[in-house]
Parts: C-alpha cells; structure tokens; sequence
C-alpha cells in the first residue's frame, strides 16, 4: 500500500479508503489510486485484514482422498457451492489415503487459519492430534468415515443397508456362488460394507466361500486381476457385488472379454453406469448430498452452534439394471 500510495501521490489513509470502497473520497483521488492499483498489480489480503479485525478467513478446508474419484469431485462440487452461496472460499487437498499425509495437510490449514474442517479420513489414521484444534475453537466434520479416537459431526452413508440389500437381491435371483470384492479393511466403509454383505449371505444360508471374498484390492488392476482369478477357478462365481466404484470398473474389465452371464451389482453410482456394455445395477444414493449436509454442519458450528456432535445417515437404494 506503501507503494501505491507513493506513486497515486496520496496518504496511507487515502489509499485504504479508497481499497475499502470509503464512499466520501474525492473521485480524482479515487481514480489517482485505482490507476497505480493497476499499475502495480495490487491485491487486498482479505485473509489479513479479517484477522485483524477479529473475524472469520471467510475460507474452510476439504481435505479428500482422490480428487479424480468421481465420488470425492462429487462431495468437492456441493461443498463448493455452499460455500460459494455464503461468501466463502473452499480450499480442497488430497491425502491420496495416506494418514501421514492427512495429519500434514490439515495442521496446515489451521495455521492458515480456516474457519474450519471438512475431512473424509484416510485409512489408518488417528484423529487424536486435531483434538487441540477443536479445542481452540476450529469445527471439524467428518464425511463418508467415521474419525478415530476423536468426537465430532459425521456424515455417512447407510453401508450395511446398502450391501444387504445388494446380496438380497442376488439371492432373491437364484445366485447361490457370489463373488465380494473390497478394498483395504483398514477403510472403516469396506470394512462395514464387507460385514454386512458376509452377515447377509450367513442369513440366506450360504456356504462360506473364502476363494469367493476377495479384500485388500485398491485398484482397478487389482480387481480386473482377483475377478479373472474367481471366474477361472473350478466353481467361478454366477454373481459378483464390487464395493466401490474402482473395484466396480475392475469387475467390467474382466467380464468384458468372456462369454459367462455374470450378473454385477457395485456399490456406488456413476454417471456413465447405465450405458456399460454389461447389466450393472448399483448400490446408490446422493453423494452431493453428503458435501452438502456437512457443509451445513460445519456453517452451523462456525456460526456458533455448541450442541453435542451428531451423526448423519444418508440413505442408499438399490438400482436394477438388466440386460435390453
């Protein structure tokens, strides 16, 4: 400001009113100011000025773990928007599921002084060290995993409904050898997704089939791979369930090149999942919707609200897909 005020041929106090848009300043002193502005290539730090005054960053932090998952960008794009809606900046980083990582980036966003936290947890990681943080007044939600060792506001989505009602439906259609496959068990929503649909083909009266639950698959090499390996074995499965969108893509990559009838359910949508060359049908339910309630969260706590932490289930349904 210094250095405007030097060239505009003005005070101090004259340019910060006239950055502060201070309505009473003379218009040649005014167009004095914008012009070495300009010339200088200024820019306001809003970040500062609020601080000083003793208000908010009017940003908030998004820390996700794959900013090319589609589910992730889904949960990014409405917590965007909300924020947009309330003047506030969304800064988004990636823990590429690395609890190391995680623990970095987000210390990092409290000394930039967020008004608070949105995090979807990496696999493995302890929540303790964020405790100080909320302590000293920053909100934190948790979307899509629960955090560990620590209390506070969660979104999830309804993992156990939504794998019972994929295996139902499986045994409903005559399927007896059903394939699972899942990522890392350290992945608190593999994990209970897992559970559930083990605990559901328990129920129906099926057999335990070791060679036919596959975990510990992260990609979707992994999963094309561990698919191949089931369908080329002596009793290869009639009915796969992929319990995640990878894992779900990694399935297709395998099912595309034979000839077997293998009927697919994967555990979250995608836009582009009714036009596979294979019947999928999915495991649903509003992604943008889990962005969305926990922005709303984390607004209410930022604008005061000190009730217990809560969490919030989001429903899933199952979308049958068939051949023609």
């Amino acid at each position: 400001m210094a250095d405007v005020a030097r060239i505009a041929g003005v005070s101090l106090k004259t340019v910060s009113r006239v950055v502060n848009n201070v309505p009473t300043v003379d218009p040649q002193l005014v167009g004095k100011v914008n012009a070495a502005v300009a010339e200088l290539g200024f820019r306001r730090n809003d970040m500062a000025r609020n601080l000083r005054a003793g208000s908010t960053s009017a940003t908030v932090g998004l820390l996700i773990e794959d900013l090319a998952n589609p589910f992730y960008a889904g949960i990014a794009a409405a917590s965007a928007q909300y924020a947009l809606d309330r003047d506030t900046l969304l800064i988004t980083a990636s823990s590429e599921e690395d609890a190391d990582r995680e623990r970095k980036l987000l210390l990092e966003l409290c000394e930039r002084r967020v008004d608070g936290l949105l995090v979807v947890p990496a696999a493995d990681a302890d929540h303790v060290y964020l405790r100080p943080e909320i302590e000293r007044g920053t909100p934190i939600v948790f979307l899509d995993r629960p955090p560990r060792n620590l209390r506070a506001d969660t979104v999830l989505i309804d993992n156990a409904g939504g794998s019972r009602a994929a295996i139902e439906h499986l045994v409903a259609a005559g399927h007896t050898r059903i394939g699972v496959i899942s990522d890392w068990l350290t992945i608190s929503t593999m994990a209970e997704r897992l559970s559930a649909a083990e605990k559901a083909l328990e129920q129906a009266g099926l057999p335990y089939r070791p060679d036919l639950i596959k975990y510990g698959l992260h990609t979707v090499p992994d999963a094309t791979a561990a698919v191949n390996a089931m369908l080329d074995g002596p009793e290869p499965p009639t009915a796969i369930f992929a319990l995640n969108n990878r894992l779900t893509l990694g399935t297709l990559s395998a099912l595309g090149g034979r000839a077997a009838q293998v009927e697919l359910i994967g555990f979250d949508d995608f836009e582009t999942a009714s036009f596979v060359p294979w019947p999928l049908t999915v495991v649903s339910y509003d992604v943008r919707e889990i962005g969305r309630i926990g922005t709303e969260l984390l607004f209410n706590r930022i604008a005061g609200d000190r009730s217990r932490p809560k969490t919030v289930i989001v429903p899933t349904e199952l979308v049958v897909r068939s051949a023609g």
